[in-house]
């Protein structure tokens, strides 16, 4: 069967960069699971010609990924998010006027990490989640949350409650789309005629420029630059006003949206800069793309070398996180417990368990301490700062702190 752009449609014959084959990058393993047969699928990111969307093709279920009420990823384990999430509703409050009579709707809305801040200003909100267990977090929480996936069904169901959105945002969730046009059309009718749109994503320019490969992983179904973003939401009559280049998950953007009729939100200045500054590095270009491959095996030699060199001096390495991007790393370059002893992750939902493919056990941070080891592997490099304040004490018998993105660097 001919593969063809998730966007678009236009048959794919240009491969971004080949990872392999890797699990499912948040199936954590339980024990009685690590001697039976695990799935493995193609992990192959194609570049359409036409519109430059990067994607890959959809392997699983995003009722198998997502939504089985097991979902491992809670976004209030990192404090950092936490503060973003917080500055973000404070901004959000002062620039668009929102008080007790707007209506805030996030897709996607995870354990009520960013909805729960608009809570406390007596702002009304609704999440959309379609994980359970993430659901059933949020609304312990106080934050009203529909276990539902978003689509041009969701958004009549919300009109038709009354739930249209004077802000709907949605924090790394357009990459985990599969039917992008269906989601990005239900967006239209679930706004209100004056309503705004805010998305933030990773942005395709950064992961190139900082060999990010590991943010590729099976959740993550579309890539996108500004160029390409565009399109997708002017496809559906919304017109894009404003962008912000964020740090987070090592360089992100901010999109603003509204309906294509409502001129009251002139186009910003950023729209124009940002696209020259994608167009100036080459991303309106196939080429561009063709070259991204290299880099990752680059990088992919790199940290082989290091842990080799690690070990036959005798030293003993683990990670600490056990993040999807750290999986799509460990998987593509082969390191298991030969290498890492073992990984840590402060969310309890992950303890005890097996990272997927490399079966490394999963352990709470206090292991740290009483192995005392030479070195410790950042898998969520993103969280670089947070995670060397919150283990600085490992400097007390000499441990150092290794960054494998872009490149392998080592931090006493």
């Amino acid at each position: 069967m001919e593969r063809k752009c998730r966007f678009c449609g236009n048959p794919l014959h240009h491969t971004f960069v080949d990872l392999g084959g890797s699990p499912i990058a948040n199936d954590n393993l339980k024990a009685d699971q690590l001697n039976k047969s695990e799935k493995f699928y193609p992990l192959h990111t194609f570049v359409c010609e036409k519109c430059l969307l990067v994607g890959l093709d959809e392997v699983e279920s995003p009722d198998h990924i997502f939504g089985d009420g097991d979902y491992a990823y809670f976004s209030s384990f990192s404090d950092s998010w936490l503060r973003h999430a917080k500055a973000y509703t404070d901004l959000m409050r002062e620039r668009f006027a929102l008080g007790a009579s707007s209506q805030v709707v996030e897709l996607a809305s995870n354990d009520g990490y960013l909805l729960q801040y608009f809570v406390e200003k007596g702002i009304p909100v609704l999440g959309i989640e379609p994980a359970g267990n993430c659901a059933k977090a949020a609304r312990e929480k106080g934050v009203p949350t529909e276990v539902r996936f978003f689509g041009v069904d969701t958004a009549k169901w919300l009109v038709a409650e009354g739930k249209q959105a004077d802000l709907l945002l949605g924090n790394n969730v357009l990459a985990h789309v599969p039917d992008l046009n269906d989601f990005v059309a239900g967006m239209k009718i679930a706004l209100k005629p004056t309503g705004v749109i805010t998305m933030e994503f990773p942005h395709l320019l950064q992961l190139m420029k900082h060999n990010q490969f590991d943010t590729i992983y099976h959740e993550h179904f579309s890539y996108f630059s500004m160029l390409t973003v565009e399109q997708v939401f002017a496809k559906h009559g919304i017109t894009l006003f404003d962008v912000e280049e964020l740090p987070s998950h090592g360089g992100s953007l901010r999109i603003y949206g509204r309906h294509a009729e409502n001129n009251a939100l002139p186009v910003g200045p950023r729209i124009g800069d940002l696209k020259a500054k994608e167009l100036a590095a080459g991303l309106g270009e196939i080429p561009t793309y063709l070259t991204f491959g290299e880099q990752v095996r680059q990088t992919k030699r790199k940290l082989l070398s290091f842990l080799i060199e690690a070990k036959n001096q005798g030293k003993t390495v683990v990670g600490y996180g056990a993040p999807a991007k750290g999986n799509t790393l460990l998987n593509y370059c082969g390191v298991g417990t030969d290498f890492i002893d073992y990984t840590v992750d402060r969310s309890p939902h992950k303890q005890n368990l097996f990272l997927p493919g490399t079966h490394i056990p999963i352990s709470s941070p206090d292991r740290i301490a009483e192995t005392k080891p030479d070195y410790l592997l950042i898998l969520p490099w993103n969280l670089r700062e947070e995670i060397m304040g919150q283990m600085a004490h490992i400097r007390e018998w000499g441990g150092k702190f290794v960054v494998p993105i872009p490149e392998v660097q080592v931090f006493d």
